[in-house]
């Protein structure tokens, strides 16, 4: 009977043993599952401002680009950019009639930040 009880004792404490190396382990791949997902998320952030910032370079070398400056905050959302676009073109020129000459190939908001004064989007037309 006491070896009976002592070979039990031993085989739950074998067992709890390989719980805790478990519990230990999972643990591990938790905390290496944080470290992943931190790091993909700094990646994804130094990705989209990287693109931002190859845009702007883009935008500043290509001078085809139209900028539409001083179009009030959420303006652009109601109508579209391109909206807006087609309004300022049949406003400043009347004659050049109800066929558009060209086509538009990109029409985009960029929002310059200053944080000491609300600044206007602007918009940037690629024909």
């Amino acid at each position: 009977m006491q070896n009976t009880i002592t070979e039990i004792k031993n085989s739950l404490e074998a067992a709890n043993s390989r719980v805790q190396e478990a519990e230990e382990r999972i643990s591990e791949v938790e905390d290496r599952l944080v470290e992943i997902m931190n790091a993909e998320q700094k990646r994804e952030k130094r990705l989209k401002t990287n693109e931002e910032s190859l845009r702007e370079l883009w935008d500043n070398v290509k001078r085809t680009n139209i900028r539409i400056i001083g179009v009030p905050e959420g303006e652009e959302r109601e109508k579209g950019t391109e909206k807006i676009f087609q309004e300022v073109i049949a406003e400043n020129f009347p004659n050049m009639g109800k066929e558009p000459l060209t086509q538009i190939q990109e029409a985009r908001v960029q929002y310059i930040i200053n944080p000491r004064r609300n600044t206007p989007g602007h918009i940037i037309i690629k024909l």
